[in-house]
């Protein structure tokens, strides 16, 4: 009789145990924000919380956790091993969850029941603004830039499934900003362009000071190929290169303004004419014929500003400031990229031209 005590008191603290590891947060909304409730055991309706039909992101901590979208663990359900998800709606069960149980050790699914494996965080520095240069990226805390050869050199930044702190001094000191998920084009914003010499991963329980944050980010999608997805080739229809908008480039000129005087050679106007007659002229030439025009502008404009005040009239001059839209120059801002899969249209914008396909999983998101 004793034996078979102490067998079943074993085995209860054993059950007691695993429930005490497991244990998961729900949030009310993406990226771990918004009110949250934290459960060791089972919840067989969220109503007690008043978290029914609310949670949108997930915090699985010690072993894996059933989730159902129905009250007494019924309707769909899937599996969500150890780790963070900042959204529930990739498995469509965005503010959907009803009821959810911590998985004994002992118990087996099929593959199918599991989510897709939490990517971990991610932060990428590239060495010039607009993710351009040189880049490293992390998945772990990085306390000295120099074992990277990239002490003070980070201009843009992208992060990836969770926030960061990212410091000006190694071992995580002096200047530090909490990083969102998001594209970062310039740290000049923050002052810290080249300047980062730590970063490490920001629990997603953290809290801070809205002072603490970088400025909002652009959204960022990721990329990275999930754990035992399956990829697909999808053919490319279309490609455009964005370039930024046109930007506006002011001079100042000097303007005549006509007065009664004798009629004699116009001295001032002729330098005056010269120099506005080059301007135009190095604007219209090219290579060998840009220096052509150039020497033609400044002939012609010297003519027609000596022949200025021989009418019986004198100028004077005044400074006028001038605009105009130049055309951006350089590398396209992005590629805005047209692809289709299992005859649906899809759209992408890529930081650099693709091939002849690009690269997608079964609903068709593109992968790296």
């Amino acid at each position: 009789m004793n034996a078979i005590l102490k067998s079943a008191l074993a085995i209860t603290a054993a059950a007691l145990a695993i429930h005490a590891s497991a244990q998961v947060t729900f949030y009310e909304h993406d990226n771990f924000d918004g009110r949250a409730f934290t459960a060791q055991d089972d919840v067989a309706n969220f109503k007690r919380f008043g978290f029914n039909d609310r949670a949108s992101s997930v915090v699985v901590a010690g072993g894996p956790w059933e989730v159902c979208d129905d009250a007494d663990f019924r309707g769909r359900c899937i599996v969500l091993r150890p780790g963070n998800y900042p959204s529930l709606r990739a498995m469509n069960m965005n503010d959907r969850l009803s009821s959810a149980r911590p998985v004994g050790r002992d118990r087996r699914y099929d593959e199918g029941r599991y989510a897709p494996q939490p990517m971990p965080a991610q932060v990428t520095f590239y060495e010039h603004e607009g993710f351009q240069g040189r880049a490293f990226a992390t998945e772990s805390d990085v306390a000295n830039f120099r074992q990277f050869g990239f002490n003070n050199l980070a201009s843009s930044v992208v992060v990836l499934g969770e926030r960061w702190e990212a410091c000006e001094h190694a071992n995580f000191t002096g200047l530090c900003v909490i990083l969102r998920p998001g594209r970062y084009p310039n740290l000049s914003s923050m002052g810290l362009n080249d300047r980062l010499s730590s970063v490490r991963a920001v629990h997603p329980t953290a809290r801070f000071h809205d002072g603490r944050y970088a400025p909002q980010p652009v959204p960022a999608y990721d990329w990275r190929r999930r754990p035992e997805e399956r990829l697909h080739e999808a053919n490319v229809s279309s490609v455009h290169a964005v370039f930024a908008a046109p930007q506006q480039h002011c001079w100042v000129e000097r303007e005549q303004v006509v007065q009664d005087a004798r009629r004699e050679p116009n001295v001032g106007g002729a330098v005056i004419g010269g120099v506005l007659g080059g301007i135009l002229g190095h604007q219209i030439g090219g290579g060998k014929g840009r220096d052509i025009a150039t020497v033609g502008g400044v002939v012609a404009g010297a003519a027609i500003g000596a022949n200025v005040g021989r009418n019986g009239q004198t100028t004077s001059t005044q400074d006028v400031q001038r605009c105009a839209s130049t055309p951006a120059q350089g590398r396209p801002e992005y590629w805005d990229v047209t692809y289709h899969f299992r005859g649906i249209e899809h759209h992408v914008q890529t930081t650099s031209p693709p091939g002849p396909t690009v690269t997608v999983n079964e609903a068709g998101e593109p992968r790296l």
